[in-house]
């Protein structure tokens, strides 16, 4: 096959295994969906949402996030780890996000990268699942599967997702971004896998995978 037939049949496999797609980080609005990215950093999904209801019930918008010290942000969300850095963070960009824009989320990715701590694939997160934009957030799962199923070299995650955007319909990215990470949760892991019995790398797969 060549590099857009496997990746036509990554994305006709993707759709059939998970039609809908719902981000599995709880939230409610941008912000609260910008907050939950941040506390998701080496930290699992299922942790964030535990904490984030704990820390919302506190504050859910910037004003009143601001109005928390950055002690009391971090007594919540220390079990979502590197909790100094993250309670600075999240207090630090809702203030900006008062000061500078209203009290309102940006929507743009220059805006967003300008917040603490928000990096390229943050802001894509909000773009694409907040907002609607089309966007690829190249998340590890996403690194690693582009490159096991020969869509991408796999050198960076910036090349990753350049690779990508050329491969799949813009029309699809947000879609998409979340399925890939579904796939290599359930599918397709780091450690321990399998290649001859994923509905994927069975068939795309680099040959070295297979041993």
């Amino acid at each position: 096959m060549t590099r857009p037939e496997k990746a036509a049949f990554a994305a006709a496999k993707l759709a059939e295994l998970y039609p809908r797609t719902t981000i599995p980080l709880d939230h409610e609005d941008p912000f609260t969906l910008l907050v939950a990215v941040v506390l998701s950093a080496q930290c699992t999904d299922k942790k964030v949402n535990e904490i984030t209801p704990l820390l919302f019930a506190k504050a859910r918008t910037p004003q009143q996030m601001v109005k928390l010290s950055v002690e009391e942000i971090q007594d919540i969300i220390r079990p979502c780890g590197l909790s100094p850095m993250k309670s600075a963070w999240i207090h630090g960009l809702s203030r900006i996000i008062l000061d500078e824009h209203g009290g309102k989320v940006p929507q743009t990715f220059a805006a967003l990268e300008a917040l603490p701590s928000v990096g390229h694939k943050t802001a894509s997160v909000v773009m694409s699942q907040a907002f609607g934009f089309p966007a690829f957030p190249v998340d590890t799962h996403i690194h690693r599967l582009a490159y096991r199923w020969t869509l991408s070299t796999g050198k960076s995650v910036e090349q990753t997702e350049a690779d990508l955007k050329k491969l799949f319909p813009e029309d699809t990215w947000n879609a998409l971004h979340l399925r890939i990470i579904f796939f290599g949760r359930e599918h397709c892991p780091a450690k321990a896998h399998d290649p001859r019995k994923c509905p994927i790398c069975s068939l795309i797969g680099r040959k070295e995978l297979f041993g």
